[in-house]
């Protein structure tokens, strides 16, 4: 298993996540808008817990929905 420095996902993720948060901070600072930024920032920084997610699954059985 590729550890997460050699896993080009989870390094985009985390940098897409990143980029993110900065935009909200802007958002809400610059323009005000804190009902968009809050919903950019809970989309955005939940990619990287499904891609946790996926990356953890070892068997058929983890990646079916029950």
């Amino acid at each position: 298993m590729k550890s997460k420095e050699e896993n080009i996902i989870a390094t985009k993720s985390y940098a897409f996540a990143v980029r993110c948060v900065k935009l909200y901070k802007h958002l809400c600072v610059e323009k005000h808008d804190y009902t968009i930024g809050k919903q950019l920032l809970r989309s955005g920084t939940s990619i990287g817990s499904n891609v946790k997610e996926a990356l953890r699954g070892y068997t058929k059985a983890d990646f079916t929905a029950k």
